[in-house]
């Protein structure tokens, strides 16, 4: 899976603003949601916040991944916030969050949602990467560094 099949420009900030978990999921949905008719940023919302409710979808080391299954899409979508400040979001090692990837995925998805988490969460299971994005300043800046991201061992067709 390449990222840039599913994380637009649009759908990437940095320095990002948001005081609670609550209003970074916000800020995701209102992004995911940008130039989606058949969705919108509260259908998003509630789909990211009922997976929270089951669990958080914090991985540790500052990171989280939430996402979601939405009815009437019928693709796959990513969007990336990188927070000023790290906010709570109850992940298991109790440290503040500050780069999130948020993926929402049509309704009937199972292999390809879980393929795609697989993904990222080893995307961002490497510290130097997420180093790196802590660094970048611009939304383009961390969007490059997000779909020029290649597995480990993988070559330059991007598979392993």
């Amino acid at each position: 899976m390449k990222i840039s099949k599913i994380l637009t420009p649009e759908r990437v900030s940095s320095h990002a603003d948001a005081a609670s978990k609550k209003r970074a999921l916000e800020l995701l949905s209102t992004s995911l949601a940008e130039n989606q008719e058949n969705i919108s940023s509260s259908d998003i919302f509630n789909s990211l916040l009922a997976r929270e409710r089951l669990s958080s979808t914090g991985l540790g080391r500052g990171v989280a991944l939430p996402h979601g299954r939405v009815k009437d899409i019928d693709q796959t979508l990513c969007a990336f916030l990188q927070l000023r400040e790290g906010i709570d979001f109850d992940s298991n090692d109790h440290q503040p969050v500050d780069l999130l990837c948020a993926l929402i995925v049509p309704e009937h998805s199972t292999d390809e949602h879980l393929q795609i988490l697989a993904t990222l969460a080893e995307m961002f299971r490497n510290e130097e990467f997420c180093k790196q994005l802590r660094k970048a300043s611009s939304d383009e800046e961390l969007y490059q560094k997000l779909v020029h991201w290649r597995p480990t061992g993988s070559s330059s067709t991007g598979k392993k």
